[in-house]
């Protein structure tokens, strides 16, 4: 009786509990120690605004922007700009209409100076406007329209540092490291970034 009488004061305590917990657990699956990232809290991001599907990582791809890189825009403005544009019912560069994803597909964003951004939590499968099944694919973007533009130096350090984290990690091998080329009909990820796959694979190889 004592139990059911304190229970509308207990209700609450178990609640901020649970959610305490279930904070902790994302932030474990979705970011690899020993990486400086950026995490949603940090750069504002909104709350995601439909149901994701959940996921083990089992590859890693990379995708670029396909925008002109900023090097005078922060990185929380780039992407809580994106994140904007995956919410909405967005026009393609193609003109082919887009409509709204959970959040942002992309689950890291590296920017010009090689800031890296937690985009859409790992445990989350991504998205793409190319038919692919992005499901086991942990999905890394990197700032810059690669056909015209170099990765800068910056970028590659911080995408050598992360992809040997979360090969580590989720225990991915270099054949399960790809571009968004290898996997749909795109340009994507560029000719620059696509042209580093080899050296990568390579790096992650030697790092297990």
């Amino acid at each position: 009786m004592s139990f059911l009488k304190n229970t509308p004061k207990i209700l609450p305590l178990l609640v901020l509990i649970f959610l305490a917990m279930a904070c902790r657990s994302s932030q474990t699956v979705s970011l690899p120690k020993g990486v400086p990232i950026v995490t949603r809290a940090q750069w504002g991001a909104a709350p995601s605004v439909l149901p994701m599907k959940t996921h083990v990582p089992k590859k890693i791809t990379l995708h670029h922007t396909a925008v002109k890189q900023n090097p005078d825009r922060t990185l929380a403005a780039k992407l809580q700009a994106l994140q904007k544009f995956s919410m909405e019912r967005s026009q393609l560069s193609g003109g082919r209409m887009k409509e709204p994803w959970a959040d942002i597909p992309y689950h890291f964003y590296i920017d010009v100076h090689g800031e890296i951004g937690e985009g859409r939590p790992l445990q989350y499968v991504g998205d793409s406007n190319t038919p692919y099944d992005p499901t086991g694919h942990a999905l890394i973007v990197l700032e810059g329209n690669f056909e015209v533009e170099k990765v800068s130096a910056a970028q590659r350090q911080s995408l050598e540092r992360l992809m040997v984290a979360l090969a580590k990690r989720w225990n991915i091998t270099q054949d399960h490291i790809s571009g968004h080329k290898d996997n749909a009909s795109t340009a994507c990820p560029g000719a620059d970034l696509y042209h580093m796959l080899p050296q990568l694979r390579t790096l992650v190889s030697s790092s297990r």
